[in-house]
């Protein structure tokens, strides 16, 4: 009879963790939103489009993709590629794609310029005076969103 109440006990105590472990993990899902990232208008399906999303102004512009908050690639199908980042905390964020060519992971420059297609999240294009930063290129994320971001091509 003691060793029933126990085994009781037991199993209540372990229920309980575990309920409030499941709503933990409810409650911390619910809080948190998808960005859709799509680039259309590639001039070629070669390659692969790389999506790096960024959440700090010290990381971006970032020319070499090694200071992003998280990175996808997204296949090409008819000059567009698309990607999802998902589970992401509400706050600011800002985009950089790269039209990957070659598929090296890295921008292949011509003097000094990009000759692969790039793009940042709120540019249409970008010049000396229309340099990429964090402030302009970011945006809030408190919801699911899609982003459309234009490529670049120099």
């Amino acid at each position: 009879m003691k060793y029933q109440v126990k085994i009781k006990t037991l199993v209540l105590l372990l229920f309980t963790i575990l309920l409030m472990t499941s709503q933990n993990q409810l409650s911390s899902n619910a809080n948190t939103f998808s960005l859709t990232a799509v680039a259309n208008g590639l001039r070629n399906s070669d390659g692969v489009v790389v999506f790096a999303l960024y959440n700090r102004s010290d990381a971006f512009p970032d020319e070499n993709f090694q200071k992003y908050f998280k990175i996808l690639t997204g296949k090409i199908v008819n000059n567009t590629s698309t990607v999802k980042f998902s589970n992401l905390l509400p706050g600011k964020y800002a985009v950089n794609i790269l039209h990957d060519e070659d598929k090296d992971g890295k921008i292949k420059k011509g003097f000094l310029l990009p000759k692969e297609g790039i793009g940042f999240s709120n540019y249409e294009s970008i010049n000396l005076m229309n340099r990429p930063n964090f402030s302009k290129a970011s945006f809030d994320l408190f919801s699911d969103q899609t982003m459309k971001i234009k490529i670049i091509y120099m």
